[in-house]
C-alpha cells in the first residue's frame, strides 16, 4: 500500500515557496483523522482531516463544498484521498492545507507507514530527493512555459502560482477597472474559501451575485456613504462593502452578473448582523484595492440551496434560505416608519407558492417594492431571504437578498408547467392570510407538526441547547390576571420607567407622556392529555383576550370587575397554538419557557381533512 502514497508530498506542499497547486502536484495521501468541526450561526459545518504520505502528516480543511464526501462515508479514516484542487493558507503563522477538489478510493486497515508532524521538521534534507520544493520527477511540469496573456486555471478553486501569473498583468487595467497602468499582480490566484485575514497578497476571480444600491448614513464624523456586493466563485460567497472613495471608484464598475479580478483590499471578519452570505469573513475595499474586469466566464452563475414553502416550518427564525415560488397574489404600495431613525420605508406584500402546495407571505422593501410589477404569476428565485415567525412563518427581504424573475433553471420550467397545469386552481395551507393577516387569523399547520401535551412532555421539547418548535390544539383553562402587560415605548418597545417627567425610555433616550402597554400574558391551556404554561405577547394576547392591552390597562383602572369579566370569557375556547419552547433559569433552576409564537382560531375544514388523512394512513 506504501507505494500508493506519493513520496516526499507532505513536506512539498507545506514548504512550497511561492505555494504550489493541483497543476504541479496532485498527490495521494493516506487520510489519519476526520474531525467534524462545529459551526458558528449562520454558518456550515467544517471538516478538519489529517493526512500523511508515510513519512510525514500535516492537516488540512474540507472546502464546504466537499462535505458530502464525508456524510456519505466516501472519504473515511486510513482511506486514500488524491487531490485534484487545493490551496495553501497561512493561519496565525502555520500553513493550513484547504482541500477544494479531491477523489477518494478505499485504503489498508492500518496506518502506513510511521509518520511525523510535518510541522515538526526543522529544515530540509540537502538532498535533492528531499528538498521541501521538489515534486516527485514523473510530476514536475517544463522548465520553460509559454508566455501568458490571462491566468490560466484548471477552475475558480485553483490556487496558480505567482510565477504562473506574471504575464496576466499586461492584458489588465488598473485600479477601478478602467485605469490604464498594467502593474503586476498583488499575489496568487486564491479561491474565496480560502481567503482569511491573515493574508497580505491575493487576488481572487469572482462573479458579482449582487449589488446593493448606494446607501447614505450620517453619524458623529460626519456623513458618508457606502454599498456592497455579494462576490462568488465555485467554492463559495463573500460581500464586499466599499465606504465613500471606494464608492466613486468602483460602483460604476461592478455590475451584476459579471466577472472580476479583486486584488489589495482588506479581508475582516464578518458582522453577521449586517450580511447573509454564508462566510465568517468579508472584504474591505479601500484606496489600494484594485478590479479589473475579465472575461473568462468559467465562474458559475448563481448557486441556489432551495427550501420549499412546507419546508420553512423547519428554518429557524432569523435564518435566511432561498426559494423558488409563483407570485400568486400583489399586495397594495404601503410604508411604514422606521423604529430607528422615524423615516418611512416602503414595503409591499407578496403572496408566493410552490408545488407543496403551501404559500407564505414574503415582503419587499424600499425601491424593490414600489417598482415591483408581476404579470402573468411569474416564477422568481429568491436567495437569502430572511425567516421570521409572526404568523407562523414569513418572508423578507433585505439588503444583501437577491430575486430573479422567470429564471432560466430547470427547477423553475417544472413550477411554471405545474401551475400553468394545476396550481392555478388548487387550495392551499397558509402559514398566514394573504396581505398580513392578524394574530387571530385561520392557520393550517402540517399534522405532522402537532403535538399533544402529553406529547410534548414525553419528548422532552425545550430541553436541547436550541429553541424548539411545536403546535398544539388545546383550550384556555386560566389566566393569571397579575401583570399581564408592561408600559412599552411606543418607539422601540422596549419596557419604559415613569418618573417626573413621564415615562423613560433609556434606549431611545427619550420622554414620552403615556407608555403604550404591551401583553405578557401568563396562561395555563389544557387538552385531554394534561396541561402547560405558556407565555402569549403582544399580538397573540390580543387574539385571545379579544382586547388591547391598553384598553384592558385603562379598564381596569376604572372597573377591576370589568377587566376580570374580560379575562373570564376567554377562559373556555379553544385555539391552535404555534409555540416556541427553551430553556431558561429562574431562581437558580432550569425550567423550559413555552412562549405563543401564533394562536389562531381552529379551521375546522383542514382539521377534517387531516383527519382524514390519519385514518388512512392508520388503515395502510
Amino acid at each position: 500500500m506504501a507505494d500508493q502514497l506519493t513520496p516526499n508530498a507532505v513536506a512539498t506542499v507545506f514548504f512550497a515557496d511561492p505555494p504550489i497547486d493541483a497543476s504541479t502536484l496532485q498527490p495521494t495521501l493516506q487520510i489519519l483523522n476526520i474531525k467534524k468541526i462545529q459551526a458558528a450561526a449562520n454558518s456550515m459545518d467544517r471538516y478538519r482531516l489529517i493526512m500523511s504520505d508515510g513519512q510525514h502528516y500535516l492537516q488540512a480543511m474540507l472546502g464546504t463544498q466537499l462535505n458530502n464526501l464525508v456524510e456519505s462515508n466516501t472519504l473515511t479514516k486510513n482511506g486514500l484521498i488524491t487531490l485534484t484542487s487545493y490551496a495553501t493558507n497561512v493561519v496565525q503563522g502555520r500553513r493550513l492545507l484547504i482541500i477544494l477538489g479531491a477523489t477518494a478510493s478505499p485504503g489498508p486497515a492500518e496506518r502506513i507507514g510511521t509518520p511525523t508532524n510535518v510541522d515538526d521538521r526543522a529544515a530540509a534534507p540537502e538532498t535533492n530527493d528531499a528538498k521541501p520544493n521538489a515534486v516527485p520527477q514523473q510530476q514536475q511540469q517544463p522548465q520553460e512555459q509559454p508566455q501568458q496573456t490571462a491566468p490560466q486555471i484548471q477552475s475558480a478553486r485553483t490556487v496558480a502560482p505567482a510565477a504562473a501569473r506574471g504575464g496576466a498583468a499586461a492584458g489588465r487595467g488598473g485600479r477601478g477597472g478602467g485605469r490604464a497602468g498594467g502593474s503586476a499582480p498583488s499575489g496568487p490566484l486564491y479561491p474565496i474559501e480560502g481567503l482569511s485575514p491573515y493574508q497580505n497578497k491575493w487576488t481572487i476571480k469572482a462573479r458579482v451575485a449582487h449589488k446593493s444600491d448606494i446607501k447614505h448614513y450620517s453619524n458623529q464624523r460626519g456623513e458618508g456613504k457606502l454599498f456592497n456586493v455579494t462576490l462568488m466563485d465555485e467554492t463559495g460567497e463573500i460581500r464586499a462593502t466599499g465606504f465613500n472613495e471606494a464608492v466613486d471608484n468602483f460602483y460604476e464598475t461592478l455590475q451584476e452578473g459579471k466577472v472580476y479580478f479583486v486584488s489589495r483590499a482588506r479581508v475582516n471578519i464578518a458582522k453577521k448582523q449586517f450580511s447573509n452570505v454564508n462566510n465568517d469573513y468579508e472584504i474591505m475595499l479601500d484606496q489600494n484595492t484594485e478590479i479589473e474586469p475579465c472575461e473568462d466566464e468559467s465562474v458559475p452563475q448563481i448557486k441556489y440551496n432551495f427550501v420549499s414553502i412546507e419546508g420553512l416550518a423547519n428554518v429557524e427564525k432569523d435564518q435566511t434560505c432561498d426559494v423558488l415560488a409563483v407570485v400568486k397574489d400583489v399586495g397594495e404600495l404601503g410604508q411604514i416608519t422606521s423604529k430607528s431613525n422615524g423615516r418611512p420605508f416602503s414595503k409591499r406584500d407578496l403572496t408566493v407558492v410552490d408545488q407543496s402546495q403551501w404559500s407564505v407571505r414574503l415582503t419587499l422593501w424600499g425601491k424593490q417594492a414600489e417598482t415591483f410589477t408581476a404579470d402573468g404569476n411569474p416564477i422568481i428565485a429568491f436567495k437569502g431571504v430572511k425567516v421570521g415567525d409572526y404568523g407562523g412563518r414569513q418572508l423578507s427581504m433585505f439588503s444583501s437578498s437577491t430575486m430573479t424573475l422567470n429564471p432560466d433553471i430547470a427547477e423553475a420550467h417544472s413550477l411554471r408547467g405545474w401551475f400553468d397545469a394545476e396550481g392555478n386552481s388548487v387550495s392551499y395551507h397558509t402559514y398566514s392570510n394573504a396581505g398580513g393577516a392578524g394574530a387571530g387569523a385561520v392557520t393550517s399547520v402540517r399534522p405532522e407538526e402537532m403535538k399533544t401535551i402529553g406529547q410534548i412532555k414525553d419528548e422532552n421539547i425545550g430541553m436541547s441547547d436550541k429553541q424548539e418548535y411545536f403546535s398544539t390544539k388545546a383550550t384556555v383553562s386560566f389566566i393569571k390576571q397579575e401583570s399581564f402587560s408592561y408600559p412599552a415605548c411606543p418607539t422601540c418597545n422596549k419596557k419604559v420607567t415613569e418618573d417626573s417627567d413621564g415615562w423613560r425610555c433609556e434606549k431611545c433616550d427619550a420622554v414620552y407622556p403615556q407608555p403604550l402597554h404591551r401583553y405578557i400574558l401568563n396562561l395555563s391551556v389544557m387538552d385531554h392529555t394534561g396541561h402547560i404554561w405558556i407565555t402569549a405577547f403582544n399580538e397573540a394576547a390580543e387574539s385571545i383576550v379579544g382586547k388591547t392591552a391598553n384598553e384592558l390597562v385603562e379598564m381596569k383602572e376604572v372597573d377591576e370587575a370589568q377587566s376580570s369579566a374580560v379575562f373570564q370569557l376567554a377562559l373556555g375556547k379553544t385555539y391552535l397554538f404555534q409555540c416556541s419552547a427553551k430553556q431558561d433559569s429562574y431562581n437558580d433552576q432550569m425550567r423550559i419557557r413555552y412562549s405563543v409564537r401564533r394562536a389562531s382560531e381552529i379551521d375546522y375544514k383542514t382539521e377534517a381533512h387531516n383527519l382524514i388523512k390519519l385514518i388512512d394512513q392508520m388503515q395502510v
